[in-house]
């Protein structure tokens, strides 16, 4: 089915950034995540907002930004697909020479973000992707802990096999090495984005800016099945990878334990979940992350 689209820009139109932004039926952030982008320095962007699913609230609030922004485009496909197959289509309809990632529950805190990195891609020619660090909120937007990832390619290679060296909301990458690795795997059940991180590392090198670009939600609860599929896709990824980076076994040990953890029963988790993300984070962000 042909999706709806709403822009009021030139169709032949051209820009250095595209921002791409997944929804599907959460509202509640999804003024604040457009505004942030919104108030960037850097302007020579475009949002491409895709909405997947039937879910009637999401139209109203978009409509109006497309209105009032010529650079603001939304799409509407009534038959949803996964995360990867989302990204693939953004990056499909994309004019930007680089590609930025922004989920609809987070938002950019950092007004310099796309300057500080489009600078730096452009300086240092090996790069392909620039990330930056982190603040976790909880649902409420309380703040939990804020991280950092490796700065240099070197130090996010050594850490590859064990957490995503780069945060999905916080990523700016060339659109030409996306379609050179032929972008997200679509049959990945979760993980698409670390995954993917991985194959552009293996494409050129990756790194991170020493600043706190966006918030990252953490929401309590998930059902047990969804974290199982997630512990499944963290072996497959090792697995898939391990050839490229340090660390396979030991890697695949954690894999392991962490499949183990989510057939835990949920009485015997209690509230530990929250409690174990930032626990990773922390273990596998830069030094000096709290």
């Amino acid at each position: 089915m042909t999706p709806t689209i709403l822009s009021n820009d030139a169709p032949a139109s051209t820009c250095t950034v595209s921002v791409i932004m997944l929804t599907m039926s959460r509202t509640q952030f999804l003024d604040a995540a457009i505004e942030s982008v919104r108030k960037q320095s850097f302007v020579d962007w475009e949002l491409i907002v895709v909405h997947d699913g039937t879910d009637p609230r999401i139209a109203p609030v978009v409509r109006p930004w497309v209105e009032r922004d010529p650079r603001i485009r939304y799409f509407h496909r009534l038959v949803p697909g996964n995360i990867a197959d989302g990204m693939n289509y953004g990056i499909a309809q994309s004019r930007g020479r680089y590609i930025a990632v922004l989920d609809d529950d987070d938002a950019w805190i950092h007004p310099e973000k796309l300057r500080l990195q489009v600078d730096r891609l452009e300086q240092d020619r090996r790069l392909v992707a620039v990330g930056g660090g982190a603040v976790v909120v909880d649902g409420d937007g309380r703040e939990k802990m804020r991280y950092l990832k490796p700065s240099e390619p070197e130090a996010c290679s050594r850490r590859a096999l064990f957490a995503n060296p780069l945060i999905h909301s916080s990523v700016l990458y060339k659109k030409s090495a996306a379609e050179a690795v032929a972008g997200y795997d679509r049959d990945l059940a979760e993980y698409a984005d670390w995954d993917f991180c991985l194959k552009l590392m293996r494409f050129g090198a990756v790194a991170n800016l020493p600043e706190y670009f966006a918030t990252y939600r953490i929401w309590s609860g998930g059902s047990s099945s969804r974290r199982r599929r997630t512990a499944r896709s963290a072996i497959i990824i090792i697995n898939r990878h391990g050839r490229y980076f340090r660390g396979h076994k030991l890697a695949l040990l954690a894999g392991a334990c962490y499949l183990a953890y989510a057939y835990l029963p949920a009485w015997l988790r209690g509230r530990s979940d929250q409690t174990l993300s930032c626990l990773k984070k922390r273990l596998f962000s830069a030094h000096g992350s709290r």
